[in-house]
């Protein structure tokens, strides 16, 4: 279970195939660079347990390079492309990174960010011109294509999105395991998502996310095919279906919304029927919308709840949603527990923080106060998300705890309105948080992306506000609605819902009225 032996049996494979440039990699090229890789970080110095940074738009070269740090047991720390100086500073000398391998269309960037960091390391630039740094391509290929002498299985060091203060690296302990070591999410992979060495693996999100790089390296481990996408596009992401005759995916669930908005005509254009599973996770989806996607795509849709920091997995299949809408499905990974304020576990059917008993260990690098907040006093581990347990066992997810707004003694949790905004034919993004009302603490405020900014303005305010009203209570709506072109989400289609709240806050000491 590793491009090792998927080279030695398949070897002209393909294992990487870009779906916008047709750039493609074998498992036997994949393994040979790999190993020249391992070699390639051997010669700067660094042995098991060392860091190393990539800032790289999808390429093949980034599986080349995570492989390569897979098999000499390196951490391997992917950073976004949308970060700033200061914040690929922080995360470069955080991670203790001794090679940096950057993207020659980010190399000014990374020029300034380690400038800004003090820090001064080995610089491998991908592609064009490495301007007085080494050339990636060049470097590799002076190095052996066999394996090095003491392999052992690396791990990603990927940091938390910093929704609250500065982003951390999820760590998870190195044990020195042979490199083709199975996994946990690889056997869930292949035992409840039938991902096989058939597979043609559709990724349409930047790799430098958790879930989309662990997912491909898992269907690498499998021996199936992974199909990139450079950037996400609906329409793209249709034909690419059809052109490579996908048969599974993951997505997020503003991808569905962007997919469920083109023309009826576009949508019903494209072949989808080689399509035998879809999954989708990192944000809640509305009901509506996930009904909409079954409608059209049969019911093949996945929904998993884990996160990056890997302490629990719960999933839930097409025909168990079908009569369990809005849940995130079982724990396969960890044990549900739901615990109320005072730290007690609390009713079937109440909500409460959503912990995991007994699940996977992690720490937050470098910050054993964060760590220890994501702990209770029995061990138990949160990611900070509000839920209940049905039962049957189903989690059903309220909120993340972190936005919760309290209104006149009253805890509202803003998905509820983000869930019945976002199916309105007028909007494309939406995002509901707390600000403040000097009578009540707090007020409901949607922000809303519209589909198009023209119609942005008082009459369509008073739309949106009386078909939210429809929907749910009016203590829960929103009582007013801005409007933006376009909502700060991450690529992977989190909400940087933080950035937008605290415009609304700003100029004041405290987030209490």
């Amino acid at each position: 279970m590793h491009p090792v032996h998927h080279a030695a049996q398949t070897p002209d494979k393909l294992a990487v195939i870009m779906a916008g440039s047709g750039q493609s990699l074998s498992y036997a090229a994949l393994n040979s660079r790999s190993n020249q890789v391992a070699h390639l970080l051997r010669s700067h110095g660094l042995g098991a347990g060392d860091a190393i940074a990539v800032l790289l738009d999808n390429c093949p070269d980034y599986f080349e390079i995570a492989w390569g740090a897979q098999r000499a047991g390196l951490y391997f720390t992917c950073l976004s492309t949308k970060l700033q100086v200061d914040e690929i500073a922080y995360i470069v000398t955080d991670s203790n990174a001794k090679v940096l391998f950057v993207g020659a269309n980010l190399l000014a960037l990374a020029e300034e960010a380690l400038t800004h960091a003090g820090v001064r390391i080995p610089v491998l630039v991908v592609g064009g011109d490495p301007l007085g740094h080494k050339a990636y391509s060049e470097a590799r290929d002076t190095q052996p294509v066999s394996p090095i002498a003491d392999e052992s299985a690396g791990a990603d060091m990927l940091y938390s999105s910093g929704t609250t203060g500065r982003p951390k690296g999820i760590k998870i302990p190195l044990t020195g395991a042979p490199i083709d070591t199975p996994n946990a999410l690889q056997m869930m992979a292949q035992a409840v998502f039938g991902i096989s060495a058939d597979s043609q693996y559709l990724s349409p999100a930047p790799l430098y996310h958790a879930a989309p790089l662990r997912w491909c390296m898992c269907v690498h481990k499998i021996g199936g095919t992974v199909v990139v996408m450079e950037k996400f596009e609906p329409e793209t992401y249709l034909a690419t279906v059809e052109r490579h005759r996908i048969t599974d995916s993951q997505l997020v669930p503003t991808m569905f919304v962007r997919m469920l908005k083109l023309e009826d005509g576009i949508r019903k254009s494209y072949d989808l029927s080689s399509l035998k599973m879809a999954v989708h996770a990192a944000a809640p989806c509305p009901v509506a919308i996930k009904e909409q996607m079954m409608s059209w795509w049969g019911p093949i849709i996945h929904e998993y709840y884990a996160g990056t920091e890997g302490n629990g997995f719960c999933t839930i299949g097409p025909q168990d949603w079908l009569r369990k809408k809005g849940s995130v499905g079982k724990a396969l990974l960890g044990e549900l527990r739901i615990v109320g304020e005072s730290g007690e576990v609390v009713a079937t059917g109440e909500s409460g923080t959503v912990y995991f008993a007994n699940g996977p260990q992690f720490e937050y690098h470098n910050s054993p106060e964060k760590t220890a907040d994501s702990r209770n006093a029995l061990g138990w581990s949160t990611l900070g998300d509000v839920g209940y347990v049905d039962e049957e066992g189903f989690l059903f997810l309220t909120d993340r705890k972190a936005f919760m707004i309290i209104s006149g003694g009253v805890n509202i949790y803003p998905q509820e309105s983000e869930n019945v905004l976002v199916t309105h034919p007028k909007v494309a993004d939406v995002a509901v948080f707390g600000v403040p009302n000097e009578e009540f603490g707090e007020e409901v405020k949607a922000v809303v992306q519209p589909m198009d900014m023209a119609d942005a303005g008082p009459e369509l305010e008073a739309e949106l506000l009386a078909f939210c009203r429809a929907s749910i209570s009016h203590v829960k709506a929103p009582r007013s609605i801005d409007f933006m072109a376009e909502l700060p989400r991450y690529p992977t289609g989190k909400l940087y819902k933080r950035l937008l709240r605290d415009r609304y806050w700003a100029g004041r000491e405290s987030k209490l009225v």
